[in-house]
């Protein structure tokens, strides 16, 4: 189903080799192309993971582009391509920096793979979204960043570490920005279908939602020198796989409101139904009167950096 299908990889480092490594090993597409900066590392991964792909017989070939013109006709382009957030550097500090890597990468995309879906993973990820939709041009269900299946699946984890049992049974769900001022939701977590509220305390749900919000720094603290790449790249293999194989399943999403929930020319994350054309459909969930405060200081945040990207005149330079 999928012989054909090319997938661009703009950023071969951690997460976009994983993302590469993790498709390859599932034969998801033909075609996978790593564009990086550094050119040589990324044609010395590209043959590994071939070799790789080799060994469990995937058909997947990875491949290198030495500049954004090699990457033509991709059925989906995903974009790690940034600074990374170091130890002490709030993802706002990103801003500027990734806004002009990402504005210049999009344009290729644009040009070269311009019925490619685009999915975001670059930081701060909401606003990095808005600008590939802007630059880009596309129809909205065509940029799609990726935040809310990493969010969820580490709220999780914290939910099976705190239970002690029922993993691979956990649904957690995780709305809003990727930031510190994203939406858990454990009124909508389930364990095998039964409701959170009924296995742990409202201490202990606290808890986990705070250690959600801020999970991406626990592992920064960690490792000192980077941050999270197995979970991310995971993660947005997930997305990668439900557009190639269109399975039209949900996924919380950062995409860019039209009226949904209330909101207009901002990105949040909401549950998607992602299918071949991206996502397909905004599924709109009823909140109560606290999550519907938690999110519109989730949509507040990513407007304020909406609207430094403006005040810096951005979006003017042609």
């Amino acid at each position: 189903m999928n012989q054909g299908k090319r997938v661009g990889i703009v950023g071969a480092g951690n997460v976009g080799a994983t993302v590469a490594y993790s498709l390859a090993m599932l034969g998801s597409c033909h075609e996978i192309i790593l564009r990086d900066n550094k050119i040589e590392v990324a044609k010395g991964k590209a043959l590994d993971m071939s070799q790789a792909a080799a060994a469990v017989r995937s058909h997947t070939v990875v491949s290198v582009a030495e500049s954004m013109e090699e990457l033509t006709d991709c059925d989906v382009v995903v974009v790690t391509a940034g600074s990374p957030r170091l130890p002490g550097m709030s993802r706002d500090d990103l801003l500027m920096i990734n806004a002009n890597i990402t504005k210049e990468v999009v344009s290729g995309i644009a040009k070269y793979s311009p019925n490619a879906i685009i999915i975001m993973v670059s930081n701060p990820l909401d606003a990095m979204t808005y600008v590939a939709l802007k630059e880009s041009g596309f129809d909205r269900s065509r940029v799609l960043g990726m935040a809310g299946i990493l969010d969820s699946s580490r709220m999780a984890a914290f939910i099976q570490e705190k239970l002690g049992y029922g993993g691979g049974q956990i649904r957690a769900s995780v709305m809003g920005g990727h930031g510190d001022d994203m939406v858990p939701l454990p009124r909508y977590s389930t364990v095998a279908g039964v409701p959170l509220f009924d296995l742990l305390t409202e201490d202990e749900i606290n808890e986990i939602v705070d250690r959600t919000r801020h999970g991406g720094a626990e592992i920064v603290g960690y490792l000192k020198t980077g941050s999270a790449y197995y979970a991310p790249a995971k993660s947005t293999a997930i997305m990668v796989e439900a557009i190639l194989k269109d399975t039209k399943q949900i996924h919380p999403c950062a995409v860019y409101l039209e009226g949904e929930y209330g909101y207009d020319d901002v990105v949040s994350g909401v549950p998607v139904m992602i299918g071949a054309n991206g996502a397909e459909k905004i599924i709109e969930v009823t909140l109560n009167e606290k999550e519907k405060e938690m999110f519109a200081r989730s949509c507040n945040s990513v407007q304020t950096l909406i609207d430094t990207l403006n005040e810096n005149k951005f979006f003017e330079e042609a």
